[in-house]
């Protein structure tokens, strides 16, 4: 099957820029999907300060950006999958990400978390996302 929908990027000034030949996020029809987002501060390009409830929300709050770029919201995000430097983490990240997907008037999105050797920055937590 040929795809005939043209992919175009989507590109957040206010969210960290991409380290790499990736971009923050591609659209290809309705649907938006994004890089995964660790938590840098836009502002500094630095990892943010804290432990993983901080990281967590720094990366929510990227996502929420670069949604919002493509017009879109997390009421739309179907499908997520969240990158843990250490399982042990799952509850606190996951009261976080509740604040974020449980408060929309919309089903919570499918989700995989898996637990990763190593991270970009050595952050704690990575989320990328996919919406329409």
């Amino acid at each position: 099957m040929m795809m005939t929908e043209k992919k175009a990027a989507i590109q957040a000034s206010n969210a960290p820029a991409a380290i790499g030949p990736y971009s923050q996020a591609i659209r290809v029809g309705n649907l938006v999907f994004t890089s995964g987002q660790v938590a840098i501060d836009p502002a500094t390009g630095q990892l943010v300060a804290g432990g993983i409830e901080e990281q967590t929300h720094r990366v929510l709050q990227n996502l929420q950006t670069v949604l919002a770029a493509a017009g879109l919201e997390f009421s739309r995000v179907v499908k997520t999958t969240v990158y843990l430097k250490d399982m042990a983490h799952f509850a606190a990240m996951n009261a976080i990400y509740a604040e974020y997907f449980q408060t929309q008037n919309s089903p919570s999105p499918a989700r995989s978390t898996v637990e990763v050797a190593r991270l970009p920055k050595d952050a704690l937590v990575e989320i990328e996302l996919i919406a329409c």
